[in-house]
């Protein structure tokens, strides 16, 4: 027999507020093809995910600068400019987790992000420091999703049954390890579809 569903827990990059390089790269490398190599072979998502790990972006750039020297200026823009690119909320979920909070379920996040940079989204976004019982950020446990120990730092952390979460990601890999440790999950697509979700499960009114 299955838990009932409780608790609810967001990933917030590309959930709650948008995040794409692009914003900022198509402004600092107009051509196509000479951003997407850049993105791709220098400030590359594994790169970027050594700073969810908790490396300073101080590092990051150091390091790469080395590798990159006629790079380094739009190296530095990355952490330098990070702000462009979060043009804001993601459109739609804000309500949500609004009206989640009014029927008093209890909410909670896990998320990759970098120490420093998630401190300067809570002083932009303040809804996320007052929205959730908790935070599990990866920089502060050096995991990342979707390794399945960050899911179970919110559990044990929380002391919260993996049967009674649902848990919301916009990315499949994630999804699916938090199916794996016993969540229920729904892949993010947009807010209208999450809302029907939530809806059918009977944690939002129609």
């Amino acid at each position: 027999m299955n838990d009932v569903i409780t608790t609810v827990v967001f990933d917030i990059g590309n959930v709650l507020i948008e995040w794409n390089p692009e914003h900022l790269y198509r402004r600092l490398i107009p051509d196509t093809a000479e951003r997407t190599d850049f993105l791709q072979n220098v400030c590359n998502m594994n790169w970027n995910l050594q700073q969810d790990l908790g490396r300073s972006w101080a590092e990051a750039v150091d390091t790469l600068c080395v590798l990159h020297p006629d790079k380094a200026d739009l190296i530095a823009a990355y952490s330098d400019r990070w702000h462009e690119m979060i043009p804001g909320e993601v459109a739609g979920t804000r309500q949500i987790l609004q009206e989640l909070q009014e029927t008093d379920i209890p909410l909670f996040a896990v998320t990759n992000f970098s120490n420093e940079k998630f401190a300067e989204c809570l002083v932009r976004f303040p809804f996320l420091k007052t929205s959730f019982v908790d935070i599990v950020v990866s920089a502060e446990e050096r995991l990342i999703k979707p390794d399945p120990r960050i899911y179970q730092v919110l559990f044990e952390r929380n002391d919260l049954k993996p049967g009674a979460c649902f848990f919301i990601d916009d990315s499949e890999a994630n999804v699916e390890a938090a199916r794996k440790v016993g969540m229920e999950a729904h892949h993010f697509l947009e807010a209208s579809t999450l809302r029907q979700d939530l809806c059918k499960r009977g944690l939002l009114a129609n």
